[in-house]
């Protein structure tokens, strides 16, 4: 699998949500992080996509990530997968890029059947493994284990966004180098 490149890639955040997103494992590292790689995001033009699942029943996505995402508004969905949402699978094909970058929750239902669609469609998936969660860590782990088997790219915050930069110079690596702090 490449290695990620700016013009290729889009963030997905998925289902970071209500109560369920404070129930996670290691949730404190989890919000941290998926704020890290968000405004790294915005920082170096990447798309952003956000899904909320059924939220009607969870709710919206936490403050801590909906009040970063600016334009985008989150896509509300039914299906575990977000590729098997219409309004997902179109706006995620208009931007054309084929290396999709996955955090949320939960990683053995919501992020684990998107990353297996996308796989199946063709697209390289980087799972930041330090950005996505389950209530129970077994199911994280077992999740990570079965999406790297089936093709994924497991990858963290830091090295997604160093990966992204390709070098150590200019503005975007500076303001990058404050986020990570």
């Amino acid at each position: 699998m490449a290695r990620l490149e700016l013009r290729n890639s889009l963030l997905t955040i998925i289902d970071v949500q209500g109560r369920l997103a404070h129930l996670v494992f290691e949730k404190d590292m989890l919000h941290a992080n998926l704020q890290k790689i968000t405004k790294g995001a915005h920082i170096l033009g990447i798309p952003i996509l956000c899904t909320e699942q059924n939220p009607a029943g969870l709710g919206p996505t936490i403050p801590e990530i909906a009040g970063l995402l600016s334009t985008e508004k989150p896509i509300p969905k039914i299906s575990f997968s977000c590729f098997k949402c219409d309004e997902f699978a179109t706006k995620m094909a208009s931007y054309q890029r084929k290396q999709i970058i996955i955090t949320g929750i939960e990683t053995h239902v919501c992020v684990f059947q998107t990353v297996s669609d996308l796989l199946q469609q063709g697209y390289e998936v980087h799972v930041i493994v330090d950005a996505v969660s389950s209530r129970l860590q077994i199911n994280k782990q077992i999740a990570l284990d079965r999406m790297r088997t089936d093709g994924a790219t497991l990858s963290s915050t830091e090295m997604a966004l160093f990966e992204l930069l390709q070098t150590a110079e200019g503005a975007h690596f500076k303001e990058i180098l404050k986020i990570l702090k």
